[in-house]
């Protein structure tokens, strides 16, 4: 069975480098920093978030205060063991998910689960737009 986690961190990892990001991989578990990024002597901050199908993504570990910190949100899109599908990727500055915002009805991306769970659901992400391959923002 494909490691859902480990295939978003390394995409999400390849994904920089080939434009051109000194990025590194931080190992550990129940860690909130996956990626470290140095652009221009900053240290820049990766969360990956990866799921398989096209639900909701867990963010309950994630520190929202952060500076510089960035979530990847991964989604495989049910399509996990086809290497010919690319996964949906939403780049989201950590300072832009409790953002309440019109298009989603005055909601911010952030939703919490009847258990009391936070979630940032895929469609959420969809209806906001802007994040979609937003690598750009990671400068």
């Amino acid at each position: 069975m494909a490691d859902t986690n480990m295939a978003s961190e390394f995409y999400v990892l390849s994904t920089l480098h080939r434009l051109g990001k000194n990025a590194l991989l931080t190992l550990g578990n129940k860690k909130a920093v996956d990626i470290l990024v140095e652009v221009e002597g900053r240290a820049l901050t990766i969360d990956v978030k990866g799921i398989r199908d096209t639900t909701s993504f867990p963010i309950d570990n994630l520190d929202l205060e952060l500076p510089n910190h960035f979530v990847v949100f991964v989604s495989f899109i049910g399509q996990i063991g086809n290497p010919l599908v690319l996964p949906e990727i939403h780049v989201v500055p950590t300072n832009e998910l409790s953002i309440l915002r019109p298009e989603l009805n005055g909601n911010s991306l952030i939703y919490t689960s009847p258990g009391g769970l936070l979630r940032v659901q895929l469609g959420r992400l969809r209806s906001v737009g802007i994040f979609q391959n937003a690598w750009q923002l990671i400068n």
